[in-house]
């Protein structure tokens, strides 16, 4: 139970991170087009990690005795390493792309809204490949649509060519969820990450150099936010979201990285003495009541 306790709070640390990028992410456009602002934080993500893993190589080496055993299996290790990095790289490309789209032509707080939906299509994709969701997960799912509805929305519903964007952002963050998932048992989680901010690093680079052709002035003028998205956002939050989900069921996975939504409000609240109204707080009781409830099935089994 330590255990589990531990990796929800990993998790939850990166849907902090997550939420104060938002912010981030708004402003960085002020300079900057989508492409280049996902490539820069990419590479930027990426090469944060590389120190981290020479230092755990450096551990493991001198390990030494335990790792014999492995050495049978190496090629096959790297291979699932590049594979699973790619595949991950590769749909978190189109997520972050669509995402940053979408930024440009609708409010943060229906984006947020919209791609917090990822909470309701994962445990549907789920059931798809075989992956069953408890009732008490699937009433804890509908009340965090609730809550991010009421705590995002502050307009009429409407579906705008940017809201479109950010739908699409999380129909295939979902895809990346249950990529993460697939992956992450099977092979370093901190390496995954790199090689999948490599992947869509390079990716991005093809549409900046073809539709944005930036400046390094820009690219300075963005440097606080291309950190803040860079190191925190990719190096340290995805890195723990794929730490932490192979131990975690994913739909519980996305509940509490939906909690991002309610760290971005509470941000906001503490740091830019922002107001929050009765119906917001009400949305964020809802989140946090429907992530507890969807750790009582993992509990009663565990003392059963």
């Amino acid at each position: 139970m330590n255990h589990k306790l531990k990796y929800n709070v990993l998790l939850m640390l990166a849907a902090l991170i997550w939420g104060s990028a938002f912010v981030a992410q708004s402003v960085g456009m002020d300079y900057l087009g989508p492409f280049t602002f996902n490539c820069v934080r990419s590479f930027m993500g990426s090469l944060v990690l590389l120190p981290v893993i020479w230092f755990m190589d450096r551990q493991k080496k001198a390990e030494g005795a335990g790792q014999q055993k492995k050495e049978m299996t190496k090629v096959q290790q790297r291979k699932v390493l590049l594979t699973g990095g790619v595949c991950c790289g590769i749909i978190l490309t189109v997520s972050t792309s669509l995402q940053q789209i979408g930024l440009q032509y609708t409010s943060a707080g229906k984006a947020g809204f919209i791609t917090a939906l990822y909470i309701l299509i994962v445990p549907l994709l789920g059931l798809l490949l075989g992956k069953k969701v408890g009732i008490k997960t699937w009433i804890g799912v509908a009340l965090a649509v609730v809550g991010m509805y009421l705590l995002c929305m502050k307009e009429g519903f409407s579906i705008s060519y940017g809201d479109f964007m950010v739908l699409l952002c999380a129909f295939v963050f979902s895809l990346h969820i249950l990529t993460v998932d697939y992956f992450s048992p099977k092979t370093d989680g901190i390496q995954l990450s790199c090689i999948q901010f490599f992947v869509c690093g390079c990716l991005s680079a093809f549409p900046m150099i073809l539709f944005e052709q930036p400046n390094l002035y820009q690219i300075l003028q963005a440097w606080l936010p291309l950190a803040y998205a860079g190191v925190l956002s990719s190096g340290v939050a995805y890195t723990l979201q794929i730490i932490t989900q192979k131990h975690l069921n994913p739909t519980v996975a996305s509940l509490l990285m939906s909690l991002e939504s309610v760290f971005a409000v509470l941000t906001g609240w503490l740091v830019l003495k922002e107001r929050l109204s009765v119906r917001e707080l009400l949305g964020c009781v809802l989140v946090f009541a429907a992530i507890i409830l969807a750790q009582l099935p993992q509990r009663q089994k565990e003392k059963a």
